[in-house]
């Protein structure tokens, strides 16, 4: 065995991959693709969870424990994170096909570390200075990022006919991160009580070191086509990737933003103490991320863009829920409602991302019909979609740093979300009229 070979076998690569191939897929490659997508669904989730850290962290901070920060302030400190995480994404995406699935994913998960035990010393040292903690909070939007490397190498991992389905569970699995640490926050209320915000990020230092081991152990570095500067460069020339990056905004960002600001907006919009809001903040995320999978396999079926089209009508007619509930002044009426809203944007991320790899197919089958060969043409395909994913994400993320500043705005200016949820009614009717006119009128270029 040569050096090379020998250094490859010792880092787990796998270079010849080709998931289209079905008699290999069959006998042998559906059991690697199935068992890296097992850890890398554990190591986004704990991403996830260390993202929206601060979503929970903000609803202990009060004058009881020495932290006695406003709303702009609690408001930035979940903007923060949710920036710091979209703008890293594109990197992620390209280092996964760079350095390799597993080497990526065990160095992304264990520098979460970081934030963690940063998290959990400075919140109980009364009097911090608000700038420390709007740097750990930036800290912490690493975790937000590992969803690109993730996405893109699971996305290279299988063939197009399951890519719906395995592209869902694993951002559902990741997505539910976020669900699982507000359920770890409202534990943490019950039993130690809300003064003692330290105890959640402990929690996860544990997890974190159990996820970085599974990684090692059981992931290869699958050796994708890399989508490099060149075809980053060839996907941001690329129409579909705006239009479906606007979609994506439009789902993703509205799960992430709300996820983020949902304990706040009940504190504000309904005086509910950090109990009360952790105790109703985990059951939209938890049904969202659930929601993710379904999204994916009712686009394998339907169509994403079939799909994505009634989800924003439908998030539309949600956010008109919101408004009454608001105007009547009704707690449940205003839960259920965003809970609704959550559920669809989950749908939603799953059948736009649906329309990825669908709307560079038919670019590809139509580069055939030019001349390009079958083979050079859908290895570009795969390409573009792993640009895209990078793209797509990280633009999607910023919708919820959108959705954050909308609604410290809105409070700020007037004490009520309302002009928040007017101005995310007309973008969903914006992303609907979008979905019908690019991929599905007259039935042209469906995704």
């Amino acid at each position: 065995m040569t050096a090379t070979a020998a250094r490859e076998a010792k880092d787990r690569w796998v270079r010849e991959w080709d998931p289209e191939d079905r008699p290999r897929w069959e006998h042998g490659g559906k059991r690697i693709a199935r068992r890296n997508l097992i850890a890398s669904i554990c190591c986004e989730h704990i991403g996830f969870s260390v993202w929206s850290i601060w979503s929970i962290l903000v609803l202990f901070m009060s004058p009881a424990i020495g932290l006695g920060f406003g709303a702009g302030e609690k408001f930035l400190l979940v903007v923060t994170p949710t920036l710091v995480g979209a703008l890293l994404r594109p990197a992620y995406s390209y280092a996964v096909v760079r350095f390799g699935g597993r080497s990526w994913t065990v160095f992304s998960t264990a520098i979460l570390l970081v934030p963690t035990v940063l998290a959990m010393y400075f919140v109980s040292q009364p009097g911090t200075p608000f700038w420390v903690f709007l740097l750990i909070a930036a800290l912490a939007g690493v975790g937000g990022a590992t969803f690109a490397s993730s996405m893109t190498n699971v996305a290279g991992l299988f063939p197009r006919r399951m890519q719906g389905w395995a592209l869902g569970l694993n951002a559902g699995g990741g997505n539910l991160g976020v669900a699982t640490l507000q359920i770890v926050g409202l534990l943490v209320i019950a039993t130690a009580g809300s003064t003692n915000p330290a105890y959640v990020a402990a929690v996860y230092l544990p997890l974190i070191v159990l996820a970085t081991l599974l990684a090692a152990l059981t992931m290869d570095n699958i050796a994708i086509a890399p989508a490099g500067p060149g075809a980053q460069r060839e996907a941001v020339a690329n129409r579909h990737t705006w239009w479906i990056s606007l979609l994506y905004i439009g789902t993703f960002g509205s799960f992430i933003g709300y996820a983020f600001a949902f304990g706040l907006v009940l504190q504000y919009q309904f005086g509910a103490n950090a109990a009360q809001a952790a105790g109703y903040t985990f059951l939209g995320p938890l049904l969202g991320s659930l929601a993710r999978p379904v999204g994916g396999l009712l686009s394998d079926r339907w169509g994403g863009a079939r799909v994505t089209l009634w989800i924003f009508l439908l998030l539309a007619a949600g956010s008109a829920v919101l408004l009454v509930a608001s105007a009547q002044q009704s707690f449940g009426l205003f839960v259920g409602g965003f809970t609704a809203l959550f559920v669809l944007s989950g749908i939603g991320n799953g059948s736009v991302y649906k329309m990825i790899p669908t709307a560079f197919a038919r670019e590809a089958e139509n580069a055939i019909t030019s001349g390009l060969g079958a083979p050079e043409a859908f290895a570009r395909a795969r390409q573009l979609c792993g640009a895209v994913i990078g793209i797509a994400g990280a633009v999607g993320a910023l919708g919820g740093v959108a959705v954050n500043l909308a609604f410290r705005n809105a409070y700020l200016a007037s004490g009520t979300g309302d002009s928040a949820v007017w101005s995310f009614l007309c973008f969903y009717g914006v992303c609907a009229l979008v979905t019908w006119a690019i991929y599905l009128r007259r039935d042209r270029n469906r995704a």
